[in-house]
């Protein structure tokens, strides 16, 4: 979504290739947890909220629901913003407009997924989606990147604080926590709870599913941070999105910078239908409550369009609300977690224990890192 866009971007511009390995191990991260996810509703019949609701009281749920909640309005935000960045920069409508149209279109969307069902849904969003790549890699073809700093980039670092907050966003953006409850619904609504053989056939075609999803999200990832270290890299005005299109007009060529504008315009458009059925699947697994997801794009537009209007750099609003999806997270993990390990909710589906070993330790290096770039926020560093 275009939270990708100002995160990886941003990161690229401003170190270089000094981040790639933030979104190396943050796909490899999004596999596993991908899969788990889809594992609990082919297994259980339920969704995850469905799952961690029934293990909780009712304050606790309703607190549960409130941050996953947040989780799903912050990327709604993104998707509104990244929409109207790109209307703004391909056509030089308003920003406030342009959040308006954004938020129509995904109405749009939502009205397809309604009336022709899931499937023409998922087609519509693939062939929208499968357009976004075509100008990272034709820029990368203008400008390789660098083997050896490439090569470099694969090594653990963190300078800054800004640099820390750049790794939280992208790490958000490409984990987010509200795909980790989405999918196991939509695992679920596709095919039910299963059994036996029919389970294990599943369970292996999600496996390469979800595999073969995060290499090709992993490598468009990787194609905007290489792009930008091999081509934007200390030019002025790259913190933002609409600088960064300039100087790919400049430095590039006109066809890399509008490719770059028609994708973000896609993805932000694309991506606001799935964030509400997110928060819809969140709402009715949590509280019980359901509300159209008509009312509830509406509703959801209304911030995104708030920031817009009060003249906060919408570039940063993206990056922003990256680290709140980073934040919600290991909400996500810890239950999926507890739950996927669990014998008597999984049966002999439960997690092996190196499985649960390595979750462990991917949900506390995310709360580790959460809470460093809080200390270090606060200490002012």
């Amino acid at each position: 979504d275009p939270g990708n866009f100002a995160a990886n971007f941003s990161a690229g511009a401003e170190y270089g290739y000094a981040l790639l390995w933030v979104l190396v191990f943050a796909n490899i991260m999004a596999s596993l947890v991908q899969y788990l996810s889809a594992k609990i509703g082919l297994v259980t019949g339920m969704s995850l909220p469905e799952a961690v609701a029934k293990r909780l009281g009712r304050k606790s749920r309703i607190a549960y629901w409130l941050q996953a909640e947040s989780v799903a309005i912050a990327t709604d935000l993104a998707e509104v913003i990244g929409g109207a960045i790109a209307l703004n920069i391909l056509f030089g409508l308003p920003l406030l407009l342009g959040a308006a149209i954004t938020g129509l279109v995904s109405l749009l969307l939502l009205a397809v997924y309604s009336r022709r069902g899931q499937k023409i849904f998922e087609r519509v969003i693939v062939g929208l989606l499968l357009i976004i790549p075509m100008g990272f890699f034709v820029g990368l073809f203008m400008q390789p990147p660098d083997a050896g700093e490439l090569v470099l980039g694969l090594i653990p670092q963190i300078r800054n604080t800004d640099m820390l907050l750049l790794a939280t966003a992208m790490l958000g953006a490409t984990v987010m926590p509200h795909v980790v409850y989405l999918h196991s619904a939509l695992s679920r609504d596709r095919h039910g709870k299963q059994e036996g053989k029919k389970l294990k056939n599943l369970l292996n075609a999600t496996m390469i599913d979800v595999g073969l999803a995060m290499v090709i999200a992993g490598s468009v990832n990787i194609a905007m941070l290489l792009l930008a270290a091999s081509a934007l890299r200390g030019l002025p005005g790259t913190d933002k999105l609409e600088g960064i299109f300039m100087n790919l007009n400049g430095e590039l060529s006109p066809l890399v910078g509008g490719l770059f504008g028609l994708s973000l315009l896609i993805s932000g458009f694309a991506s606001t239908a799935v964030g509400s059925h997110a928060g819809a699947i969140i709402m009715e697994g949590m509280i019980k409550k359901r509300v159209s997801i008509f009312t509830r794009r509406i509703v959801t537009i209304i911030p995104a369009i708030a920031i817009v209007a009060i003249g906060i750099d919408p570039t940063q609003a993206l990056i922003i609300s990256q680290v709140i999806l980073s934040f919600g997270i290991p909400f996500a993990l810890i239950p999926l977690l507890l739950i996927s390990a669990s014998s008597k909710i999984m049966g002999e589906q439960k997690n092996s224990m190196t499985i649960n070993v390595i979750l462990g330790i991917i949900t506390l290096a995310i709360i580790v890192l959460n809470l460093a770039l809080i200390a270090l926020t606060v200490m002012g560093l």
